[in-house]
């Protein structure tokens, strides 16, 4: 499995930043309030970032341990899934916060404090999530195995020329 490669969380982040705008852009033309959100959801994504990171030490542990310790690959693999799923989601949620923040921001009227503060808060837990799923992922990463060989069906047919 290949890691979150960082042009995927920039895409992400854009999106969700496009988003987050366009969102409060269509509300306000249709005369309803910006969108804020609950104050409940950073506290969420803080909380996904830490059982991931809870779930991932146990796999890390056995992967560096001095004495042969088996590993459920199936466990390690989920895991990762669930840190890559949720790095993504992360940028998104930091994206649309930011394009929230933007929106509010370009308007003539001060924005209320009481509105901003989910809203920073949304966005820092968000690239909170991407941190900490970038960790779990890491933490998740099984050593090679000796009988392990690059000849399978996803080798590379040709080797890269090396200088």
């Amino acid at each position: 499995m290949k890691r979150t490669s960082p042009l995927a969380l920039f895409t992400a982040a854009v999106l969700g930043l496009g988003a987050g705008f366009l969102v409060d852009q269509l509300l306000t033309a249709g005369g309803r309030a910006t969108f804020t959100p609950a104050i409940g959801l950073p506290i969420l994504l803080v909380l996904l970032g830490l059982a991931e990171i809870l779930l991932a030490l146990p796999i890390r542990r056995a992967t560096r341990a001095t004495v042969k310790v088996d590993i459920d690959p199936f466990r390690a693999v989920r895991i990762a899934v669930l840190a890559k799923a949720s790095s993504l989601v992360g940028a998104v949620v930091a994206g649309f916060a930011l394009g929230l923040l933007l929106f509010v921001s370009t308007r003539p009227a001060t924005p209320d404090s009481g509105a901003l503060l989910p809203i920073i808060l949304t966005a820092a837990a968000g690239v909170a999530l991407v941190v900490t799923a970038l960790v779990a992922e890491h933490l998740c990463t099984l050593r090679k195995d000796d009988d392990d060989d690059d000849s399978g069906p996803g080798a590379p047919a040709i080797e890269p020329h090396r200088h």
